[in-house]
């Protein structure tokens, strides 16, 4: 990295580097068999070049290579920047970043192959023992560890590490009728055996509850949502809080300080949260990560910002700016919190909706949406009769609006923590 740097500080030009090193292991389950182990390696440097307001990039595969290929390197991508038509407007200048517990576990980075490979094995033969008639179970584990860091022309020099761990576990039922039911978690640590065989009963419990599901009558009123089917309808407005869309003018917004949401709802993009899979000390540009209140009570306070957009924005960057080194950075959320309410949603009595798909198909910016629900229940007297395959539709602006109650307990889906929300939509 000395070298290329030394190569970049001869150039009359701006610069920045982004470099990655890694290993994981994935692991396979189809039908209860350990069907596919995969040990991957990567690591590579990207490099953007500002040069007299446009911006170069291209990236190079490895860390070690010779003065002649670096050289290379850094001549192809001043180049690239010469003919570029993306404008350049800076690289963040050094700043102070917060020190995030809890994302590296040295358990993670030790393991052997062998051993993660057991422990595969190990999920695919409980599989096995909890599976249930007609019922054939999926799923996959991986384990990962990453360092990364970032330097720039004007000082900037950070890296960090990282690990990783994914879970999931998938149940389909057949006998005339079918069902399913899936489990995703992810996390920064290595998870007890527990973890894995929580993701097998939850897929279990869902398929049966699918398994017996119809489809529902119409309704239009009060609909509760679970965190992982309120993600994608936050997920439409949040597409409207994006530096880029509000800058090239696809977003709803144009100004901060809107009331676009019903007193009581704040969300929150947090980098910081200790051992969240999706926070980080620094974003792919060198800025702190950060904890940024988006929505306040309904009102909206910040967008999520890079630090382009930013400055076309006259604003600061948020440390949004997520990337690879094959690719230049884009804003994108971290970890995305949902405030806790006041209102013990545990026993509601209605109509309740876990999961939904389709959310790629919604208007972001008039918020339309329809999505198919994967998985839905209505609770009525202690009675449970599951419900699939309506559509869930409505406006996310409108739902957001009409929120009539937002639960106490967080629950966590990846990088996603909320309650549950209960608001106004239809069930067609």
């Amino acid at each position: 990295m000395e070298t290329l740097i030394g190569i970049l500080e001869r150039e009359n030009v701006e610069w920045e580097l982004y470099w990655e090193l890694g290993r994981g292991g994935s692991f396979r389950i189809e039908r209860e068999r350990l069907d596919r182990s995969q040990r991957k390696f990567h690591s590579g440097i990207g490099l953007r070049i500002g040069y007299r307001g446009r911006l170069g990039f291209s990236y190079i595969t490895g860390l070690n290579h010779d003065r002649k290929t670096l050289e290379g390197f850094v001549k192809r991508t001043i180049k690239l920047a010469r003919v570029s038509e993306v404008p350049f407007v800076g690289f963040p200048s050094p700043s102070k970043v917060p020190r995030v517990e809890k994302l590296y576990d040295r358990r993670i980075d030790e393991i052997p192959f062998e051993e993660a490979h057991s422990l595969a094995e190990e999920f695919a033969s409980r599989m096995r023992e909890l599976k249930e008639e007609s019922t054939t179970l999926s799923g996959s584990m991986a384990l990962a560890v990453s360092t990364y860091g970032i330097a720039n022309s004007n000082g900037v020099w950070l890296e960090a590490k990282g690990t990783g761990m994914s879970v999931s576990a998938y149940a389909v039922k057949k006998d005339g009728k079918t069902g399913s039911g899936s489990y995703y978690q992810a996390y920064r640590s290595l998870q007890p055996f527990e973890e894995l065989e929580t993701a097998i009963i939850s897929a279990i419990e869902e398929v049966r509850l699918s398994h017996s599901a119809g489809k529902m009558e119409p309704h239009s009123g009060e609909i509760l949502l679970e965190p992982e089917a309120f993600r994608a309808v936050l997920g439409i407005f949040l597409e409207n809080l994006s530096g880029d869309s509000v800058y090239h003018g696809r977003s709803r917004f144009s100004r901060l300080g809107e009331e676009v949401a019903s007193e009581g709802l704040t969300v929150v993009d947090d980098a910081t949260v200790p051992g969240g899979v999706g926070s980080f000390p620094f974003d792919g540009e060198g800025n702190p990560g950060e904890r940024t209140v988006l929505v306040e009570d309904g009102i909206t306070r910040s967008f999520l910002l890079d630090e382009t957009y930013a400055r076309f924005l006259n604003l600061r960057s948020t440390g949004n700016a997520v990337r690879d080194f094959r690719t230049t950075p884009h804003i994108g959320t971290s970890n995305v919190l949902v405030a806790p309410g006041d209102e013990n949603l545990a026993d509601f009595n209605g109509i309740v909706v876990r999961k939904v798909f389709g959310e790629h198909t919604a208007n972001p910016v008039s918020g339309d949406f329809s999505l198919t629900v994967e998985l839905g229940y209505v609770v009525k007297d202690g009675k449970v009769v599951p419900f699939r395959d309506n559509m869930l539709v409505g406006n996310a602006f409108q739902f957001l609006r009409s929120l009539r109650g937002i639960g106490r307990k967080i629950a966590r889906k990846g990088s996603f923590y909320s309650p549950r929300v209960l608001g106004i939509a239809r069930l067609v």
